[in-house]
C-alpha cells in the first residue's frame, strides 16, 4: 500500500459556500445532500451537462444519487459549465427533501455509474497526493485535512 492508498479518507466534510457549494446541508428526514449543476462530461461533437442530487444517510454514508441531463447554460465555455436546469429539476428534488438546513455536512466518498456515466466524490491518487474529487467533469476536489475548507476547482 502507498502512502498516498494510506491516506484515502473515509469521510470528507462539504461545506456550504457562495462559490461551487451553494446547496448542501441536511434535509428533513436526517439525510445530507448536495445539489449542483455543474457535472460536464465534453465528449467529441458534444458537451454534456448534467443536474444531479447527491444524498447520503444520516449517518453519512452514500444513500442515492438523482441525475438528469440538461443541455449546457448559454454563453460558458465547456471548461467552466453548467446545466441549464429549465425544468427546474433540481429544486423540484429539493423540495421533495422537507425543509433544508445548509450546514457542514460530513459524508463518504462514493462511485455510481448512471447510463454509464460515473458520478460522485471520488478518491483520486496523482503524484502520492490524495484528493476526492466531484465527479463528472473538474468541479471539485477536495484535499487533506478533509474539512471542507481545502478545494480546488
Amino acid at each position: 500500500m502507498t502512502n498516498a492508498e494510506a491516506a484515502i479518507p473515509t469521510r470528507i466534510w462539504i461545506r456550504p459556500d457562495d462559490y461551487h457549494v451553494p446547496l448542501a446541508g441536511t434535509a428533513g428526514d436526517g439525510r445530507r445532500f448536495f445539489l449542483t449543476r455543474e457535472l460536464f462530461a465534453v465528449t467529441p461533437g458534444r458537451l454534456r451537462t448534467f443536474v444531479a442530487l447527491f444524498l447520503w444517510a444520516a449517518d453519512g454514508t452514500f444513500d442515492e444519487i438523482k441525475v438528469e441531463e440538461s443541455s449546457p447554460e448559454p454563453g460558458r465555455p465547456p471548461g467552466n459549465s453548467r446545466a441549464d436546469d429549465v425544468n427546474g429539476v433540481g429544486e423540484k428534488w429539493l423540495s421533495t427533501l422537507g425543509t433544508l438546513t445548509l450546514e457542514p455536512i460530513e459524508v463518504e466518498p462514493f462511485s455510481f455509474i448512471s447510463d454509464g456515466v460515473e458520478f460522485g466524490f471520488i478518491p483520486q491518487e496523482y503524484d502520492d497526493m490524495v484528493s476526492v474529487n466531484l465527479m463528472l467533469g473538474d468541479v471539485i476536489a477536495y484535499y487533506e485535512p478533509w474539512d471542507g475548507f481545502e478545494y480546488d476547482t
